[in-house]
Parts: structure tokens; C-alpha cells; sequence
């Protein structure tokens, strides 16, 4: 994929200062949801849900996010991707709080919703801003913000794991949270680039379906809902089915995110030794194997290590994926990768509630069966990642 020009000398100044804001937001977004995150249980016995209305609750939050990004692409050439992250940036740390405080189903699920709303478009947003500053710099960047998302969430869960250990009210968290990500967020927000930067057009928005861009689409939709089901269901599991405290129930998914982290890290140099291929394949075959015995000991310390090898093994998978959505033959790079990112979300979105409904009807173990089934699937079709030429 072409990175475009590298920018103008004179210009270097503000464009680190535009990929350090960049940066922020995507820690800032972490942060944000993994808060969120640890407190689900809290929300699931506040309003005494069964494992299946939980499931159709969290699905409202997807439901928002879905509807908000299709609307964000159109709204981006419009009014920029700056503006955009700005106005969602701030709007997700004010409605953080408001998570925790209905008292019924209905706006339980109508508060997730706006939440999914202001979150899908910041999504958008923010990796437009993100892939902006790759095509300025002329050189891939992208994992560098991913892996601040994964250190966000490790910040957001960590915090929350030490508040509630302290006995902290959970609204009182949630507050305190809010207001500790906002200030980061507000210094960010004026040096993020300006709406010129999207005047650059990639390609066409809609791609036609591949075999090569089909099968890359179910590995990342395979992928992210394995990733969403830590988002979703980490701490549930620790904290119903392990009957753990809620502090204990909160390091789940802080080391699903410190070990994704770490992946991500190490991942550009690990596919220069090894290739995407075996790095898709271990790493997802590892992921199976990790998650598989955790939920066969059933112990809360083995839980916690199966939630790392998810995010170990599977760290690397979505970048691996793009960077195959994007040397596909025949096909705009920037189209493919869309049509690949936008299956993946589905996943995302989608999964935990599928797991939540197969939760209810037999266990959340048998559930998260469902996340070591799909690894094996990627481990297997990992071939896929494989570069391929055009036809002549």
C-alpha cells in the first residue's frame, strides 16, 4: 500500500504534535470502554439480568456503534474527521457516567446505545485521523495507535480493579474516570489535523465480494468477536461462574490488554522473522490451546492467564489481516481494507451477544468454548494472510 508523501519539513512539528493527539484519543478510548467493561457485572446484578437479557442489553451498545459509522463516512467529507473527533471525543467521557445510572432494561439498553452511537463515530473518526498521519509520514504507523488503545484499556481496568478493591462506589468510579480522561482528551483535541487531510480520496466505498476478501472478512470477523467476548464476558466469567471479588473479576481483561499490548509491540518484528502466516497460525492455535485449559481448570489464576493468551496470541490478527486486505490483487487497497474492517466490527459487536444467548441456554463456560472453536478455525485457515500476485 502506498503511503503517499512524506510531509514538508516545516510541517514536522505539527505533525508529531497531530500524531501524539491521535495517540491520546485512541488511550483516551481504551481507557474509556474498558471502564465500561469492568463494570458489567455491577449493571448485571443491579438490574438482576439473566446471561440472555445481558446479551440483548450489550447488543443495543453494537447496534449504536453500526448505525453511527456508516453515517460518520458520509459526514467525514462533509465536516472533516477533526471536527468529528473532537465533538465525539468529548461527548464519550461525559456519557461514561451515565452508564451506571439507570434503574431498568430499557435504559439500560437506551443509554448503551448512545454510547454505542458516540463510540462508533469516534471510531471512525479517529482512524481516519490515524490513517491521515500514516499517508503523511509516509510509512506504516498504525499499530503504534492501536497498541495505545490496548494500553488505554489496561490503564482503564487496572483503574477500575484498584477503586473497587478500595471499596470505591461504582458511580463514584465511574464519575472520577470520566473526568480524569477528559483532560488528556481536551488537550489533544486542537492539534489533531485539519480538515484538509481528508480531502484525499482512496477509492470507491463499496468493494465487491472476493473469495480473497470473503475469506479475510470471517477471519476478522472470527477475530474481533473473539476479542469482544474479553470486552463482554472476562469479567462475568471471574466474577459469577469463579465467584471471584470485583477486584479480582476487573485483572481479567487487564491482562487480555497488558498482553495485547506487548503482542502488538513485538508484532512487526515477529512477521519479518517468521512470516504472517506462522504468525497468525501460532498465535491463534496458541490463543485455542491457552483459553481451552483455563476453562477446563476452572480456577480463577488460570482464567486470568487464558484471558493473556487471548490477547497474546491474538494481537497481531487484525494487523496481519489489513495488511492482507490490502495487497489483495484487482482490488483499491483502501477499498478492500474497509470491507474487511467492516465485517470484523460485525464481529466485534455481534459476538458477545451470541455467546451471551448460547450462555443462557447452556453455560458461560460452553459460551466462551465458542471464542477457542473460532481460534482454531483462524489457526487452521491462517493461509489465507498468505501475499498473492495478480493474475497475469
Amino acid at each position: 500500500m502506498s503511503a503517499s508523501e512524506p510531509v514538508l519539513p516545516h510541517d514536522r512539528r505539527a505533525l508529531r504534535a497531530a500524531r501524539l493527539s491521535v495517540a491520546v484519543i485512541f488511550f483516551v478510548n481504551g481507557a474509556g470502554i474498558a471502564t465500561w467493561v469492568t463494570h458489567i457485572p455491577t449493571v448485571h446484578a443491579a438490574l438482576d439480568l439473566s446471561e440472555g437479557t445481558l446479551g440483548l442489553v450489550l447488543l443495543s451498545l453494537g447496534i449504536g456503534a453500526l448505525v453511527a459509522m456508516p453515517a460518520t463516512g458520509l459526514l467525514i467529507p462533509r465536516v472533516g474527521s477533526q471536527v468529528i473527533t473532537r465533538v465525539s471525543a468529548v461527548l464519550a467521557c461525559l456519557a461514561l457516567p451515565l452508564l451506571l445510572w439507570p434503574r431498568s432494561v430499557g435504559l439500560q439498553a437506551a443509554a448503551l446505545f448512545t454510547f454505542g452511537l458516540i463510540n462508533g463515530s469516534l471510531d471512525i473518526s479517529m482512524n481516519a485521523q490515524a490513517v491521515a498521519c500514516q499517508r503523511l509520514y509516509g510509512r506504516s504507523i498504525m499499530s503504534s495507535f492501536h497498541g495505545l488503545f490496548s494500553l488505554g484499556g489496561l490503564a482503564g481496568a487496572a483503574l477500575g480493579a484498584a477503586l473497587l478493591s478500595l471499596g470505591i462506589a461504582p458511580r463514584i468510579h465511574v464519575l472520577a474516570a470520566a473526568a480524569l480522561f477528559l483532560v488528556p482528551a481536551l488537550w489533544a483535541l486542537p492539534h489533531l489535523l485539519p480538515r484538509s487531510v481528508d480531502a484525499v480520496r482512496t477509492g470507491p466505498f463499496v468493494a465487491r465480494p472476493s473469495g480473497a476478501l470473503l475469506g479475510l472478512g470471517l477471519l476478522a470477523f472470527l477475530v474481533m468477536m473473539s476479542e469482544g467476548s474479553m470486552y463482554d464476558w472476562s469479567a462475568l466469567y471471574l466474577r459469577q461462574v469463579l465467584e471471584t471479588g470485583p477486584g479480582l473479576a476487573a485483572t481479567g481483561f487487564a491482562a487480555f490488554s497488558l498482553l495485547m499490548a506487548l503482542g502488538r509491540v513485538l508484532g512487526d518484528g515477529l512477521v519479518e522473522r517468521f512470516g504472517a502466516v506462522q504468525v497468525m497460525r501460532v498465535g491463534a492455535g496458541f490463543t485455542a490451546v491457552g483459553l481451552g485449559l483455563a476453562l477446563l481448570v476452572r480456577e480463577p489464576l488460570a482464567a486470568i492467564a487464558g484471558f493473556g493468551c487471548v490477547g497474546l496470541g491474538l494481537a497481531n490478527a487484525i494487523p496481519v489481516l489489513y495488511t492482507a486486505a490490502g495487497r489483495t490483487p484487482g482490488v483499491h487497497p483502501g477499498t478492500a481494507l474497509a470491507a474487511v474492517t467492516t465485517t470484523g466490527y460485525v464481529g466485534l459487536l455481534g459476538g458477545p451477544p451470541l455467546i451471551g444467548f448460547v450462555a443462557e441456554a447452556t453455560s458461560l463456560t460452553v459460551g466462551l468454548a465458542l471464542v477457542v472453536a473460532s481460534c482454531v478455525l483462524v489457526s487452521l485457515a491462517a493461509g489465507i494472510v498468505r501475499p498473492r500476485t495478480a493474475p497475469p
